[in-house]
């Protein structure tokens, strides 16, 4: 089989990259990107909202019934009372949703990015102003409010029958279109004590950072729950509170070596392998056989006043092309590099490596566990 250029340069890049990983010594990180603080997290808000003001490519209020009934409750709220029966035909208004993120500690009066989605079938929000609309969290409570002019990243025209259309248009944000209205309330530092929670389980590194900590404040300091949780004894004072967390999101830490882990994308054929993959001896044969189905067509016209018809007929041919297989002996023990270079060799594309490693795992001579997504 012929691999194109484009993946051997790939599979090159790859395997250089490898090599250098497993060249470079086990380097120190900071606590912080280890592991997050219980409690001090982002809260997601949401918002029904309406867009006015756009250039006739709002919603079809035909299609759209809601677009309507919001309009009409926004009026009667501002004193206005339509008559009984009347149908509103709108093409400058779009209902949307707004989407937030409350940042941890945040408090009344500071200013919050929002995004605003078309619900639906407006065809641009672009120029659009959104009115006054109340942000909500998972308690049902009211945590912002937002308002204020649409920034649509795209653009599009159209003009005798055809149209151009350039990003999303129906997708915008607000810099600072929300102001937060009440803060949520924080259990940091309650009865003295502050848990860290690792990013991903591991009972050796949950015990290397207990005892950088114990080494760094004292032993007792801090001891592990479990493989994700550490408790950390902190000050009473919310000020030395404040900085001894800074302190401790400075302390580095040698994490332990990650489980061996081979991910691949079954839609596009990468493949991603870290340092820790190695193989047990094991031989790998790889072929191909491509089966080629034609049809050429055939007309088969009758004489002249004879009476008869024509007649297509359809001549299939059916080819069937087999290259070369390879069998390449692969020795235990190998790294990162070595598989890559091993499965390079052979001259394996992406979608062939799909099949061969987990033919390979199957037989148990690849230490590392797949995972397809």
């Amino acid at each position: 089989m012929k691999t194109s250029s484009s993946f051997l340069r790939a599979f090159q890049l790859l395997g250089l990259c490898a090599a250098m990983l497993l060249a470079a010594p086990v380097s120190a990180e900071r606590l912080k990107d280890l592991v997050s603080i219980a409690g001090v997290r982002q809260n997601q808000l949401l918002g029904y909202g309406i867009v006015v003001g756009l250039d006739g490519s709002g919603d079809q209020t035909t299609q759209t019934p809601f677009t309507v009934q919001s309009v009409v409750s926004m009026l009667q709220q501002l004193g206005v009372n339509l008559p009984q029966g009347t149908s509103l035909q709108l093409k400058n208004v779009a209902a949307v949703m707004v989407t937030a993120s409350l940042p941890a500690f945040a408090q009344p009066g500071q200013t919050l990015d929002i995004t605003v989605s078309s619900m639906g079938n407006a065809k641009s929000l672009r120029g659009g102003t959104l009115l006054m609309t109340p942000l909500k969290g998972a308690d049902g409570q009211v945590y912002g409010m937002a308002q204020g002019n649409v920034l649509v990243g795209g653009v599009g025209v159209a003009a005798g029958g055809s149209s151009l259309t350039v990003n999303h248009l129906s997708v915008g944000k607000i810099s600072g279109g929300a102001t937060v209205e009440r803060a949520v309330a924080s259990a940091l530092g309650e009865n003295n004590i502050i848990k860290l929670e690792l990013n991903t389980t591991d009972f050796s590194t949950a015990s290397r950072i207990v005892e950088a900590i114990n080494d760094k404040y004292g032993s007792g300091i801090a001891y592990a729950l479990d493989g994700r949780v550490i408790r950390v004894q902190s000050p009473s004072s919310s000020d030395q509170r404040v900085a001894f967390l800074g302190s401790l999101e400075d302390i580095n830490v040698n994490p332990s070596r990650q489980a061996a882990k081979v991910i691949m994308n079954a839609r596009t054929g990468s493949v991603v392998m870290n340092q820790a993959v190695t193989l047990d001896t094991c031989a790998i044969s790889h072929g191909n056989l491509s089966i080629s189905v034609s049809a050429d067509p055939q007309v088969s016209q009758p004489n002249p006043l004879s009476g008869g018809r024509t007649v297509v007929t359809q001549n299939s041919t059916v080819d069937i092309k087999k290259d070369g297989g390879k069998v390449m002996l692969v020795k235990g023990g190998a790294s990162l590099a070595e598989v890559v270079k091993a499965l390079n060799a052979i001259g394996a594309t992406p979608q062939d490596l799909l099949a061969i490693l987990q033919a390979m795992k199957a037989a148990g001579s690849l230490r590392a566990e797949l995972e397809i997504i």
